[in-house]
């Protein structure tokens, strides 16, 4: 019996010694099983995130065809204004912050034919571009509701008298002419103002004439004629001014995310000041 004991006493060390081995490696094996499942879940977090980044692209909007504008006192030929303003010297040029955007000219012509009156002409341009802008649209739609806009305020006129609107064909992509008289202590003026739309440019041009010191009023019919004219020179020199090719614009082209100048600090269309 004695030596039986002493036989099953080395077993029973070895069988120990299995056991607490395998139990020693139970916790590694659970703490790399662990670490195992936590690089997986960043990993797919990074994933995620890189998924969702890019599925949200910079926004873009269609660039403005229209890139410039040309010298306001350079849109008329030498011609039109001898028609228009014969005795105006030379144009005076509205002041401007950034002509690229926006700028304006005007001629003023006083025919004096002493005791016999004289005859009166006042003509001014101006030329408002709007760039393209992310957040309110394309340059073209931001002209087209500035165009409309300044059509609303020249049919609101205060004082105007026999008040007629048009469209003009011919200039631009659209254009409305608005005419009516004013009274005004010198006499009754004859105005006309065009409105026009080329692209991103709206183009804003007021003649008006009048026969003071008892001279004879102008033909509203001629005064008419003379500003669509004008004014379909004015739109071709903005064309002219962007080149043959600035009409595509550039669909991918990222927008400035300002527009060139807000319409709520346009120039005004309205003739009440105007004399």
């Amino acid at each position: 019996m004695q030596r039986r004991a002493q036989r099953e006493q080395p077993e029973r060390a070895k069988r120990l010694t299995r056991v607490l081995v395998c139990a020693a490696a139970v916790p590694v094996m659970l703490v790399a099983t662990g670490c195992s499942s936590d690089s997986g879940s960043d990993d797919g977090g990074d994933k995620a995130a890189s998924a969702s980044a890019s599925a949200s692209p910079s926004p873009t909007v269609q660039a403005a065809a229209y890139r410039t504008l040309p010298e306001a006192c350079g849109v008329l030929s030498k011609k039109t204004l001898k028609d228009l303003a014969p005795k105006a010297k030379s144009g005076k040029e509205g002041s401007s912050d950034d002509v690229a955007s926006r700028a304006s000219c005007s001629w003023s012509s006083l025919d004096n034919n002493g005791v016999k009156g004289s005859q009166f002409r006042w003509l001014n341009v101006s030329l408002l571009r709007f760039e393209s802008d992310t957040t309110r649209g394309p340059g073209d739609k931001l002209a087209q509701e500035y165009y409309d806009k300044q059509v609303r305020e020249v049919r609101a006129t205060p004082g105007a008298k026999g008040l007629n609107a048009q469209a003009v064909a011919g200039t631009g992509n659209e254009a409305t002419a608005v005419r009516y008289d004013l009274k005004k202590k010198e006499g009754t003026f004859k105005q006309q103002t065009v409105v026009a739309r080329v692209e991103n440019v709206v183009v804003t041009l007021d003649y008006n004439g009048a026969g003071l010191a008892g001279d004879k009023t102008p033909d509203a019919a001629a005064l008419l004629s003379d500003a669509k004219k004008a004014a379909r020179e004015a739109v071709l020199s903005v064309t002219r001014a962007n080149g043959p090719s600035a009409a595509g614009g550039s669909p991918s082209a990222p927008a400035s995310g300002r527009p060139s100048a807000p319409a709520s600090e346009a120039p005004s269309a309205s003739a009440s000041g105007k004399s």
